[in-house]
């Protein structure tokens, strides 16, 4: 019997669908199938919903790596549609919060990609301020037909090291008058005055590599050199990638973010009634079983922020979710890492298969 071929990004079939939130925004979901003849027998897992972090966008999940999410994803027998919510850099710049994320987006996404297959339920691999908003929208019970979710990074308790609770929380403060985003794509591409002021300052004070995209996505959203991966995890292709991957965060979504790591909790901007006041104040209304990944290296949040998420868990449904601390990794190279085929994607499909 002959081994089955691997999936590759030369097998993926690609299809951009436009849908509405909610609200009527317009985001878009992008749907991966491979031209690869399945084996004889493969199974049919049913789809799985990727959502990818602040300031980025779908195709976070598909570096020009050799292997990536996608494949394992495809070989294993998933169905896998990949989400741009409102704050993907290919759709048009606005200003969002994770609580219009938590309660537009994520759960039309859901509905959309259940309305097209079929399927009952669906289960999701979120990432960051993806996993953020989307945990929102669950414990709030606005996703009763996810029934299993592997977050990463982060969920309801953003814990940053202190040089980046100072940024967020007083130097934002001091930058929010001159621009209404800040942008990592700053690097190569200036925008007025303020962009090249920044980018020299991030010039001067980060010398951790070439690539100034790279050295502003620290500034932006963490305390190390680099704060969202190990340089050390990325081949070549992979780091000069990222220099495409970033741009606009918006200072409403930074603002949110601020008062939450001072509340010690996710506190939800804006007026919705549909997320309650305090997340923590009683037991999660979702029967999805979630599994928290970790990296013990990560400088943007902090391996904490998961780990009081799950004990948070642990209290309403002991023994139902799992926490995984990935030794070795970050933030995004959880993802990207040259290596993550081998430690961390076996891990995220044995929690979907489970």
């Amino acid at each position: 019997m002959n081994s089955p071929r691997a999936v590759t990004r030369a097998d993926h079939v690609t299809e951009v669908i436009p849908f509405p939130a909610g609200d009527g925004t317009p985001l878009t979901l992008v749907h991966v199938t491979s031209a690869a003849p399945p084996d004889a027998g493969a199974p049919d897992k049913g789809p799985v919903l990727l959502v990818h972090g602040a300031g980025v966008r779908a195709e976070l999940f598909r570096p020009p790596l050799p292997r990536t999410l996608v494949d394992a994803l495809l070989e294993d027998g998933w169905d896998v549609w990949l989400l741009n919510w409102r704050a993907s850099i290919d759709l048009e710049p606005l200003s969002w919060t994770l609580g219009d994320a938590a309660v537009y987006d994520h759960p039309a996404a859901v509905e959309y990609v259940l309305g097209v297959t079929g399927a009952e339920t669906l289960k999701a691999v979120i990432h960051c301020q993806g996993s953020v908003s989307f945990t929102m929208a669950a414990v709030a019970g606005l996703l009763p037909r996810v029934d299993t979710v592997v977050s990463n990074a982060v969920s309801l308790h953003p814990v940053i090291p202190l040089w980046s609770v100072i940024k967020i929380t007083y130097l934002a403060e001091l930058l929010k008058p001159f621009t209404p985003y800040l942008s990592p794509a700053w690097g190569y591409k200036s925008n007025g005055y303020f962009s090249r002021i920044l980018r020299s300052m991030v010039k001067a004070t980060h010398h951790e590599c070439d690539n100034l995209v790279c050295r502003l996505v620290s500034f932006t959203y963490g305390s190390g050199r680099p704060a969202l991966w190990s340089h050390e995890n990325l081949d070549e292709a992979t780091h000069n990638w990222i220099s495409g991957e970033f741009a606009e965060v918006p200072f409403t979504f930074l603002s949110e973010m601020g008062r939450s790591v001072l509340a010690r909790r996710m506190v939800a901007a804006g007026n919705h009634p549909e997320l309650p006041a305090n997340f923590l104040a009683e037991a999660p209304q979702t029967d999805a079983r979630f599994s928290f990944l970790a990296g013990r290296n990560n400088r943007c949040f902090l391996p904490e922020s998961q780990e009081r998420t799950f004990a948070f868990f642990q209290d309403h449904r002991p023994g139902k979710d799992s926490l995984h601390l990935l030794s070795g990794y970050g933030h995004l190279d959880v993802f990207f890492g040259a290596r993550a085929w081998a430690d961390t994607y076996p891990v995220i499909l044995k929690e979907l298969n489970r």
